[in-house]
């Protein structure tokens, strides 16, 4: 062999080492950047795989790499359930989009980072964005920011105030993002919520245990359960959660509700059918369907009903979601408590949460 073939056949080899790392690397990567490109084999399983398969990474001198699903089928080795590497030209892209695209749709009142979808997905957060831009066009960020817009935009035709409509869209109240939002409406949210054609709104108000109570239904469900001390404060609170509802008073409509929730806060079990007709961003609607498991006259701690959800980080934004519930009993914040045992806040005063712990203590030991 003369020495520019040996040459040759050294410099093969080299490259051929070179472009096993990289598709190592790429496996490690979990780069789905190359799913397409090569599979990857392991022999103690007989699978093969896409280079992103989020499967357990194995061990190096048990991985074959082959340029296509064919060649790792003739060698023996069957196709990854998990990451179906025969599926045709990135869809596994796709379908990665897709999911991304539903974790943020469910956490859009939560700061996700691009490190926290790397790690939630198993991708790292240059990669993930790659992808992620690759096939919708925008990165992952914009793309919650126009699930945000679209909420408010909901939220502000079914006329609700605008504190509430981007509250439960998943933005703050500062000024700041106000200004955000009416540049990407075109106009400020008081302004487009003029425009919206609101749900007509029937209410009654009432005597109760926690002295004057509104209780308020779309055509869906209830919308707005209140305390006040007068039934004017009632009614302007009602105007300014729904200020361009047409809201009209009848009580004969309203009278089967409102004497359900007078039982219920009596010491009596609420009707199960009660329809709500609310708002809720994801994470509220968690916290909101584990205050309603929790039994009449206990009580749970911040902290509990963050970890009972899954988030045991969230003891504050659990507070919130109590702060904004709209139905009060009906959905019972009011047994939430500080860890110490304190009250801690009521949106409808700390009196009337001790009075309804308090009514519903002394049914349980009656």
């Amino acid at each position: 062999m003369t020495t520019n073939a040996i040459l040759n056949l050294t410099e093969t080899s080299e490259m051929a080492r070179s472009d096993q790392s990289q598709r190592w690397q790429a496996v490690m990567a979990r780069d789905a950047g190359q799913d397409g490109k090569f599979v990857f084999a392991v022999s103690s399983t007989g699978v093969y795989c896409r280079p992103s398969c989020p499967s357990k990474r194995p061990r190096r001198e048990n991985v074959t790499f082959f340029g296509k699903p064919d060649e790792a089928e003739k060698a023996g080795y069957r196709a990854c359930l998990r990451c179906r590497p025969r599926a045709i030209g990135g869809s596994a892209r796709t379908e990665l989009v897709k999911a991304v695209c539903r974790y943020l749709e469910q956490h859009l009142d939560e700061p996700v980072t691009l490190t926290r979808l790397g790690r939630e997905f198993r991708q790292s957060p240059f990669h993930l964005q790659r992808t992620f831009k690759a096939v919708l066009g925008v990165t992952p960020r914009a793309y919650a920011d126009s699930c945000r817009m679209n909420q408010l935009k909901r939220n502000l035709r079914a006329g609700h105030s605008v504190t509430r409509a981007m509250y439960d869209a998943g933005y703050s109240s500062s000024s700041r993002l106000y200004e955000r939002t009416a540049s990407q409406l075109g106009m400020t949210p008081d302004k487009y919520r003029r425009g919206a054609i609101a749900a007509p709104i029937r209410y009654t108000l009432a005597d109760s245990p926690l002295g004057r109570m509104l209780v308020a239904a779309t055509d869906k469900g209830i919308c707005a359960i209140q305390f006040a001390d007068s039934d004017d404060e009632l009614e302007h609170g009602l105007k300014h959660e729904f200020p361009f509802a047409v809201r009209r008073r009848d009580d004969q409509a309203m009278r089967a509700w409102r004497e359900d929730l007078l039982r219920q806060m009596r010491g009596q079990k609420l009707n199960a059918a009660l329809p709500l007709d609310i708002q809720a961003t994801a994470f509220q609607r968690r916290v909101w369907s584990c205050l309603q498991s929790i039994p009449f006259g206990a009580t749970r701690s911040y902290g509990a009903v963050a970890k009972a959800i899954g988030r045991p980080t969230a003891s504050r934004a659990v507070a919130r979601a109590c702060a904004t519930n709209p139905v009060a009993v009906a959905i019972p914040c009011h047994r939430v408590v500080r860890e110490d045992g304190d009250m801690g806040g009521y949106r409808w005063g700390v009196e009337r949460k001790q009075a309804l712990l308090e009514m519903e203590g002394a049914e349980v030991g009656a």
